[in-house]
Order: structure tokens, then C-alpha cells, then sequence
């Protein structure tokens, strides 16, 4: 997307929205609060729902005209062509348990392809933004992705072996074995860790939209490469399955474990 003149408000807003939801979410964090069961399983605070209607006022009060699609409200306007991807704690369980590894996921649409892309850990006051065109950054200062081509060299991380199931617990252990070092635990921290180059690839089965749309652009724009297991190109669409690795030859090497 060519810059505009109405591109580095959408940027700054971006960051509106990170520190609101900073705001919000450091108000519950390691405080008595119940905890709901989704449909599927998963945990859900006042926390994750408060949060995310926060965001979705202010998306609506600033552009009235965009869709929205968030983790706990649902969706609205898929089709028009500007839409916000939000997840407001992305690690509720860490958050549930006072781990300071949650974050809260912001990506910005347009005609379908993401444009911005932010990753924010209040707890800890850091802050990864992947601006198309013009890099990612951490806490204000350009980052960049390692250059490690070869999976014994790699380190490795991911949010939970455990999440991994059937043949895939096999092909990721193959994996995991071939590399140099490994860490599990952090959701979309891990990402930011890949940006930095602090980690050198990333595997995770079972996500959501709401989950990865913020990543790619973080990764991209930090010099890396993240698709699904297929090498296709992540989308709203896309099954769930990540893989995000600091270099094409690192990323080619598990792909070709994981398309088995």
C-alpha cells in the first residue's frame, strides 16, 4: 500500500488503541477475577471482553466505516474494505495465571491485506509495530530478524508441544530435535522474540485469525517469512497452522518436515 496522507494517523491510532488497551487490561492483571468457559474450552475474563469493547469504541467513534473482527464480540462488515483484527489478550491463561507474557494483538486491513500490525505486552512495556512498506519496529527502534539458514543452529519456540496433535506432534518433535535450542510458552511473544532475533523460527498449530493477522506484518517487515504449512500466505481464511522462521532457507527446511 502506497503511504497516504491519512497513513501515519492510522499508525498513531494503532498505538492509540495499544495503550488503551494497556490501560484497561493492567487494571485486572493479578487481581481476584472470575473466570468463564468459552464454547471451546478456552477461558474468558471481564478482562479479554472489557478490553476488547474498549477497542471496538474507539474504532467505531474514529471510523465509523470500518469492520471490525474480534476474539470476543463477534464480527462486523468483513467485507468493507478497511477492517481492525483484535485480540485483546492474547494469552489469557498466562494473564489468569499473573504471568506477564500476555499481550494484546492489533491488525489493520486494507482490500483484504494486512497493512499494520502491532504486538503489545503491557506488563512488561513492550511494543512491536510492522508497518507495510517501512519496517518493524520495537519500542520505537528498528528490528530486524537473525540470519540463521540451518535448523541446528535454531533456536526454536512455541506456545505448547501440547497443542500439537496426531501425525503433527510427530512432524514438530522431528523438528524440535533438529534444533539448537528450545523454548515453549508466550503466545504472540514468541513472535516478537523472531522479529528481534532472539529466536529463529516458530511453529503453532490451532489458531485463530484474530491470533496471527498481527504477526505478519511484524515478521515480514522485521525481515522474516510466516505462512501456513503449505508456504501459502497467511490470510483470514488461512487453517490455523503457523510457521514463521527468520530466513527462507530455515523456513524451507521445516516446511518440508511439516508438508510430509
Amino acid at each position: 500500500m502506497p503511504i497516504t496522507e491519512d497513513w501515519s494517523e492510522l499508525v498513531d491510532f494503532t498505538g492509540s488503541l495499544a495503550d488503551a488497551a494497556a490501560a484497561c487490561t493492567t487494571t485486572y492483571f493479578r487481581h481476584p477475577i472470575d473466570i468463564m468457559t468459552k464454547e471451546d474450552k478456552s477461558p474468558v475474563t471481564i478482562a479479554d471482553q472489557e478490553t476488547e469493547r474498549l477497542l471496538r469504541e474507539m474504532i467505531s467513534k474514529k471510523y465509523p466505516t470500518h469492520g471490525i473482527l474480534g476474539e470476543e464480540h463477534g464480527s462486523e462488515g468483513l467485507d468493507r474494505d478497511d477492517l481492525w483484527v483484535l485480540d485483546p489478550i492474547d494469552g489469557t491463561k498466562s494473564f489468569i495465571a499473573g504471568l506477564p507474557v500476555y499481550g494484546t494483538l492489533i491488525a489493520y486491513l486494507h482490500l483484504q491485506q494486512v497493512r499494520i500490525g502491532a504486538i503489545s505486552m503491557p506488563a512488561m512495556h513492550e511494543f512491536w509495530i510492522g508497518v507495510q512498506g517501512q519496517g518493524c519496529f520495537f519500542n520505537g527502534v528498528k528490528c530486524s530478524v537473525s540470519a540463521c539458514e540451518n535448523l541446528h543452529d535454531a533456536i526454536l519456540m512455541t506456545t505448547s508441544p501440547d497443542y500439537f496433535t496426531g501425525m503433527d506432534k510427530g512432524r514438530f518433535g522431528e523438528i524440535s530435535e533438529k534444533t539448537r535450542l528450545q523454548r515453549y510458552g508466550g503466545d504472540c511473544y514468541i513472535y516478537g522474540m523472531l522479529a528481534c532475533g532472539w529466536a529463529d523460527i516458530v511453529i503453532e498449530q490451532g489458531l485463530q485469525a484474530y491470533d496471527y493477522m498481527a504477526l505478519v506484518p511484524v515478521i515480514e517487515e522485521a525481515g522474516g517469512i510466516i505462512t501456513d504449512w503449505s508456504g501459502n500466505g497467511l490470510g483470514l481464511n488461512s487453517d490455523g497452522n503457523v510457521l514463521a522462521a527468520a530466513t527462507p532457507a530455515l523456513h524451507q527446511q521445516a516446511l518440508e518436515i511439516l508438508e510430509r
